[in-house]
């Protein structure tokens, strides 16, 4: 970088530190947080129990379940035009689009290979269909989607995982693959292995929605804060979605697929006893 081109960065950091002290200083006490209480607002964070969204004017719902059915909406129509009209013209030489999707593929099912080598094939997909869906799921809420609550004001939706009810469901369907992926290959003796396990569900499912909970939570904080309302939040609130994003989707599939090849390992039998020949 040259003489110039140092100038040029600090002449630009210069002005948005300006603008962000500016906008701090003309905001004041007018924040985010003004006229709610920020323990209202992290409880209903948690909770959904303030701010609902009617789902087809029948029944009003969390605004974590709207995010989820646009969320699998989004992935299930996209996922069935790169089969119908992207994968048919794969090419020997590959594409951008295609090296990064052969990439991902390629990334999953090693991991499969590598935890499960005994039984890997169904596992490489699901890990693969997990982790896409919470990168996926987790990045929604950056786009700010907004929608209008039952009681007349706008929020925007929030990550499908960061409802605990999200959360649950998919610790809850690891599991049940981690169980029948037992049974299938070591019929009782793998039901035995997966009931040994049977706080995993819940571990899985409370890590996902603890780490994804407590990166709104600091958001919010920093948001209802007068002094840090302005610009902060938007550096802080990507960065935490970006890392959770990554780090979650590591982490539960690293879990589901090591306990996968725990249970599905076939069971070694023990060679019988002979008899010794008497004297």
């Amino acid at each position: 970088m040259n003489k110039k081109q140092k100038t040029r960065a600090i002449i630009i950091f210069i002005c948005l530190f300006v603008v962000i002290l500016a906008g701090t200083i003309l905001t004041g006490t007018a924040g985010h947080g003004a006229g709610e209480d920020i323990s209202v607002a992290m409880k209903d964070a948690v909770l959904h129990e303030t701010y609902k969204v009617s789902l087809f004017g029948l029944i009003d719902v969390n605004p974590g379940l709207i995010s989820a059915f646009i969320v699998t909406g989004v992935f299930l129509i996209f996922c069935i035009i790169v089969r119908i009209f992207v994968i048919p013209k794969f090419k020997t030489i590959p594409g951008k689009f295609q090296l990064l999707l052969e990439t991902a593929v390629g990334l999953f099912s090693n991991m499969a290979k590598a935890n499960s080598p005994h039984s890997y094939s169904f596992l490489g997909a699901y890990i693969f269909v997990a982790g896409a869906y919470i990168c996926v799921s987790t990045l929604f809420e950056l786009f700010g989607i907004q929608v209008m609550t039952t009681l007349g004001t706008p929020i925007s939706l929030p990550a499908p995982l960061s409802d605990i009810n999200g959360a649950v469901c998919l610790g809850v369907l690891s599991y049940l693959v981690i169980f029948i992926g037992g049974v299938v290959k070591n019929k009782f003796k793998g039901v035995g292995k997966a009931l040994k396990e049977f706080s995993l569900p819940i571990s899985m499912s409370f890590r996902l929605f603890g780490a994804l909970l407590s990166g709104a939570l600091v958001t919010d904080l920093i948001y209802h804060a007068s002094v840090t309302s302005y610009g902060i939040p938007v550096i802080v609130g990507v960065l935490f979605t970006i890392l959770h994003a990554l780090i979650q989707a590591y982490v539960l599939t690293t879990i589901a697929s090591t306990y996968f090849g725990e249970v599905t390992e076939p069971s070694v039998k023990k060679p019988k006893k002979t008899k010794k020949a008497s004297a």
